[in-house]
């Protein structure tokens, strides 16, 4: 009895990176979140990938959150826009990871004598 194939789906990962050379991210960051759309048969396929993709790039991945799928996301309240949705489509349709958007990490200026 063969079976059948899974499904693919779009899952969206929060993905927290370190620094590592090459990386691309501004010389003072300390790191980064990516917020990424991959696509898998389930979420930690997803995430396995994603973090493969990552490491090739010369990124230095530290932690990965999972949101779920955009029917998970939509259940839970979650408003996902035409763009957000579009680039799931994409993710989809091109069985990839997309990185949608990057924001890196700084450090807070210390003051001295500031408040605790």
């Amino acid at each position: 009895m063969a079976k059948s194939p899974r499904t693919q789906q779009v899952f969206t990962l929060l993905v927290e990176v370190g620094r590592k050379s090459g990386d691309g991210l501004p010389a003072s960051a300390t790191g980064a979140a990516l917020m990424c759309y991959a696509s898998g048969v389930d979420e930690a396929e997803a995430v396995r990938e994603t973090v493969a993709i990552l490491k090739q790039a010369d990124m230095a991945p530290l932690d990965v959150t999972g949101y779920g799928t955009i029917e998970e996301r939509r259940a839970e309240g979650h408003e996902i826009d035409a763009e957000e949705e579009a680039l799931m489509t994409r993710a989809l349709d091109e069985n990839s990871v997309i990185v949608a958007q990057v924001t890196p990490f700084f450090d807070e200026p210390t003051s001295k004598g500031g408040r605790a």
